[in-house]
């Protein structure tokens, strides 16, 4: 099961966990409105209940503020790992390019004085054999 598929599942569970919740607490709430209880007792029961879901709600919320700060951290984390790996990526990369580059460059240059020496040689031969030439004349 891979990252996301995890996370889809914890999520999923998440969502059931606070449905159930949810549902227990709107549950409570009509088995209150609808027992036969005197008015005192039954404002008693509802100010207990309503107690109860807000610290269950700030629990709730405590830990949501605290997940959500662990994923951003998460989040910052993986962003600057990626950027160094592009950034290293980059710089090896332009590093090959100028290597290639001069490479490139110094077999130019390499070839180019071997034509003139062969040019050099061929210009030698031909005026060589013009001498000759006109000697034997």
């Amino acid at each position: 099961m891979n990252q996301h598929e995890q996370d889809y599942t914890n999520q999923g569970n998440s969502n059931f966990f606070k449905g159930a919740f949810i549902g227990a607490l709107v549950g409570a709430a009509a088995a209150l409105l609808f027992a036969p209880k005197p008015g005192s007792e039954m404002r008693g029961d509802l100010t207990e209940k309503i107690n109860l879901v807000s610290d269950k709600t700030k629990e709730v919320a405590g830990v949501v503020g605290t997940k959500a700060s662990e994923l951003a951290k998460t989040v910052s984390t993986k962003a600057t790992d990626v950027m160094s790996t592009v950034n290293e990526s980059r710089n090896n990369v332009m590093a090959s390019f100028k290597q290639a580059s001069t490479e490139v460059a110094d077999e130019a240059a390499a070839a180019s004085e071997e034509v003139m020496d062969k040019e050099m040689e061929a210009s030698a031969e031909v005026s060589q054999e013009l001498k000759s030439t006109n000697n034997s004349h």
